[in-house]
């Protein structure tokens, strides 16, 4: 995974949803196919985020996205 792809996630999220202490949390699908969970903290300059992690998302998680996105 690169800063590009989570670039990616972050302009076109299928979900962006509050986190823990002010965090963010954004699930989508990069352009290659792969589905990430990007964790991230909204910074004061303005187009500027902290990342706190980012992961591809398997298994039980992802199916429960294509389950949530289907039913949209």
């Amino acid at each position: 995974m690169d800063e590009e792809e989570v670039e990616q996630i972050l302009a076109h999220p299928l979900e962006d949803r509050p986190g823990k202490d002010g965090s963010r949390v954004a699930l989508g699908r990069t352009y290659d196919g792969r589905y990430l969970r990007v964790v991230y903290v909204p910074d004061s300059l303005p187009n500027s985020v902290f990342v706190v992690t980012a992961y591809e998302l398997r298994g039980k998680p992802l199916l429960a996205l294509r389950r949530r996105i289907r039913r949209k």
